[in-house]
């Protein structure tokens, strides 16, 4: 399964200090992907993906957001800074389910 969205980078803030930046997943997407892989168990309920957004491409996780009813993906320092992407910023991201 694979996603392709636009979803503006916002900072966590419970972790501000840290600088952690994640997009989230559309609730659409989210939903799905819960119907998919909510049977395998994973810390947290997270869910092996690989992402592409620009020219970089990675292997990462994504969460539930419990609060937001949809999954976040974080992104990297080393793919913001690559990209040049920070907090507020728009991205076009593709994610792909590993599963």
């Amino acid at each position: 399964m694979i996603y392709l969205f636009d979803a503006e980078a916002w900072l966590w803030d419970a972790r501000q200090g840290d600088s952690w930046v994640f997009v989230s997943l559309p609730e659409e997407a989210s939903v799905e992907i819960r119907e998919v892989a909510g049977a395998l168990p994973r810390g947290f309920g997270s869910v092996r993906v690989t992402v592409t957004l620009g020219a970089t491409v990675w292997k990462t996780s994504i969460f539930p957001d419990a609060k937001a009813g949809v999954y976040v993906l974080p992104l990297k320092k080393a793919v913001r800074k690559a990209e040049g992407v920070e907090a507020g910023d728009t991205v076009t991201v593709k994610v792909e389910l590993d599963l």
